[in-house]
């Protein structure tokens, strides 16, 4: 028995789940999620729209700065309670004997309603990510290429889903090996579009232009720059969220009192970092906004898939190599929906094996591998169900 086991044990809680990841691997799964080629890009058009580059430069190291100390707290505080429910169980031991049993459902029912959220925001991205790659694959939206429709587009969302499920059923040891390519993927990946999009580009802007160029939307009637910027901070902090996935794999991590804290801070810390550079390396490519967040261009809106592509086709005649660049981020947001499911399932677990769900029994219940399955297929069965009511967009939305 570790002390991380010992621990749990002092808390009131048996070892179910196999214990066999490293300090690596618990920090493998926090990057996976954070992931950064999935979140910067993602919501890249968001911080385009509400302040432009001056948002991703400045406002990235505002919302990293705050995200560092939340992380220093929240690692605390798991080498204190090193359980797979982190933030609930957390909130009702700090919270004291009176309003614990509110502090943990509230918790208990944001964190994993927000996690089959995540779950679901992550593979639709991934989803529209592959609509705008095989648009522009088949000649783009000026060129009479092929845009999947609303029906093929959940289709393809629910098969993400299937097999980020089939993944999340073997053994922790062979998952273990999806977060670890996960973060090879994200900083190689990282660094290769760092390196190969400034220097196929035509032209580059000036660092004044990156560290300076404010945007605020005319059309939207916001009452001020400085409410301007904040709405530009929802990519950072979109890109730099999820670091509580160590903390939900404490249970299966080796001395996970110290391993669980240490896989937060490093999570945030590298992310920070890699995810910086990534950033300013989108935006010294960044020409024309406007013309990037037209949904009449050939991307749909879609504003990195149109930065790889113009930069392509404006060397060498035709965008197949920004397609293909668009593929290394595809599988970066692949990754991050294992992990978040992972992540998820793991939740779940904790929360049932209260008794906070209902069907407690059901969700609780581990196979003979030690994977707790059923909580797998829920979390992925919800985050299917969550896209359902979602409107048919543009690509750009």
């Amino acid at each position: 028995m570790d002390s991380g086991q010992q621990r749990l044990q002092e808390l009131g809680y048996k070892q179910e789940l196999r214990r066999n990841l490293s300090a690596v691997s618990n920090f493998a799964f926090s990057f996976a999620v954070i992931s950064i080629l999935t979140g910067v890009t993602t919501l890249f058009n968001t911080g385009l729209t509400y302040g432009g580059t001056i948002s991703f430069t400045w406002g990235w190291f505002i919302t990293g700065f705050f995200n560092l100390f939340l992380g220093l707290s929240m690692a605390e505080i798991c080498s204190a309670f090193p359980t797979s429910g982190g933030l609930y169980f957390w909130s009702g031991e700090l919270a004291g004997r009176k309003w614990k049993p509110f502090a943990s459902w509230i918790t208990g029912w944001f964190n994993v309603v927000g996690q089959w959220a995540t779950t679901c925001s992550v593979n639709y991205s991934l989803s529209l990510l592959l609509q705008v790659m095989v648009l522009l694959g088949t000649g783009g939206g000026n060129g009479g290429g092929y845009l999947m429709n609303k029906y093929v587009l959940i289709g393809v969302h629910g098969g993400l889903i299937l097999l980020q499920g089939l993944i999340n059923c073997m053994p922790i040891q062979y998952v273990d090996f999806f977060g670890l390519l996960a973060v090879v993927w994200n900083v190689v990946g990282a660094f290769v579009l760092i390196i190969l999009i400034p220097s196929v580009a035509i032209k580059r802007q000036t660092a004044s232009f990156v560290f300076t160029s404010f945007n605020v939307p005319t059309d939207l009637n916001l009452p001020s720059d400085p409410y301007v910027f904040l709405l530009g901070l929802l990519m950072s902090q979109y890109a730099l969220a999820g670091f509580d996935a160590s903390a939900h794999m404490t249970e299966e991590t080796k001395s996970s009192d110290k391993n669980g804290a240490y896989g937060i801070l490093s999570s945030i810390i590298i992310a920070i970092v890699v995810g910086y550079a990534y950033v300013l390396g989108l935006s010294f490519v960044v020409i024309d906004p406007a013309m990037l967040l037209d949904s009449a261009n050939d991307a749909g809106g879609y504003a990195v898939a149109q930065l790889f592509y113009q930069v392509f086709r404006d060397r060498y005649g035709n965008g197949t190599g920004g397609v293909l660049c668009l593929g290394v981020i595809a599988g970066a947001v692949f990754l991050c929906g294992v992990s978040c499911v992972i992540s998820n399932s793991r939740m779940v677990y904790a929360f049932s094996r209260d008794g906070a769900l209902p069907l407690s029994r059901v969700w609780h219940k581990v196979n003979r591998h030690e994977v707790p399955i059923n909580a797998v297929w829920l979390s992925c069965f919800m985050a299917f169900v969550m896209a359902l009511p979602v409107k048919y967009p543009l690509i750009s939305s």
